[in-house]
């Protein structure tokens, strides 16, 4: 009975983790090109509203997906011409999209508050590998975009750290100048990467009203936008870390359910502040061991402009 309730738990704190993942592999992008994006959280609640708004219209949460992606990326847009084209404050700039995406979320969501998807997603059990006891049901028996989020994360690695491209990132994130001084477009990236990491918060958000909760609750992302950007300190701007630190936040979220079904009585306030308290706790330890060496891009959060050189 105990290795039932052990697996889950973690079959759950993997599906709690799996939005984080997607926002915080776009947030770890945007801050390895030296954009710091604290808007996630609003990018994750203007996709969760997009993607469930276009999954009732069209009856396919595939478009819904899609549409929460380019809705994300659009708005993340809005992040990349003040912070990259107008050299504004970036963590301004950031605050500004979350509550831009916060009150634009409520405005659009507000005839579908409540409702429940028209396309539920449902798990796809990989063969063979799902039959394997314990792990089987833990980590091969998910829905499809639990397989992506894993997926994209190896992929980012391998791009950040295998490609020409990814070489190209991390150089505009460490030294814009000499980026800039070898060919690279510094803006150009920016843009590019700012964009894409709108897109996967934009996902994450969708994932939240399509599979997690599969409705649409206003400011139903509770704060996960936040701990996305903590979890890219965690993870060291490396996104394979990032699978590990999500699928932990996950797990911590997924206890809180855990210790109300086994009986264990602690107040619920308690249980709900964990995973932030969680977050904290992480920023401490990182800021405390790592300091310097904790991999951040040297021209994180720093306006570039090529007069200046």
């Amino acid at each position: 009975m105990d290795n039932i309730v052990i697996a889950a738990l973690l079959t759950a704190a993997i599906v709690a983790g799996t939005p984080i993942l997607f926002a915080a592999l776009g947030e770890l992008l945007a801050e390895r090109s030296g954009i710091l994006n604290l808007g996630v959280e609003g990018m994750m609640l203007v996709g969760a509203v997009v993607g469930f708004i276009f999954t009732i219209k069209t009856g396919n949460h595939w478009y819904g997906f899609l549409a929460a992606m380019i809705s994300g990326g659009m708005t993340a847009l809005i992040h990349a011409f003040i912070s990259i084209t107008l050299k504004g404050n970036q963590v301004v700039s950031g605050l500004a999209l979350t509550i831009f995406g916060t009150g634009t979320s409520g405005f659009l969501g507000k005839a579908y508050q409540g409702l429940p998807t028209s396309d539920p997603v449902t798990a796809i059990a990989i063969p063979f590998l799902s039959d394997i006891p314990i792990l089987g049901r833990i980590f091969f028996n998910h829905d499809p975009l639990v397989y992506i989020g894993f997926i994209l994360a190896i992929i980012f690695w391998l791009v950040m750290y295998r490609t020409k491209w990814g070489l190209n990132i991390r150089a505009v994130g460490e030294n814009p100048a000499a980026a800039d001084a070898v060919g690279i477009s510094v803006s150009r990236v920016r843009y590019f990467c700012t964009i894409i990491g709108g897109m996967m918060a934009g996902l994450g958000g969708a994932y939240l009203s399509l599979v997690y909760a599969p409705s649409w609750q206003e400011n139903m992302t509770a704060g996960r936008g936040w701990i996305a950007v903590a979890l890219v300190i965690f993870a060291l701007w490396n996104p394979l870390w990032a699978i590990a630190g999500s699928y932990l936040f996950g797990a911590v979220e997924a206890m809180t359910f855990g210790l109300q079904i086994v009986g264990i009585k602690i107040s619920p306030f308690f249980l709900q502040m964990l995973p932030y308290l969680f977050t904290i706790l992480v920023l401490v330890i990182v800021t405390i061991k790592m300091r310097q060496d904790a991999g951040a891009p040297s021209a994180l959060s720093v306006a570039y402009d090529r007069e200046e050189r």
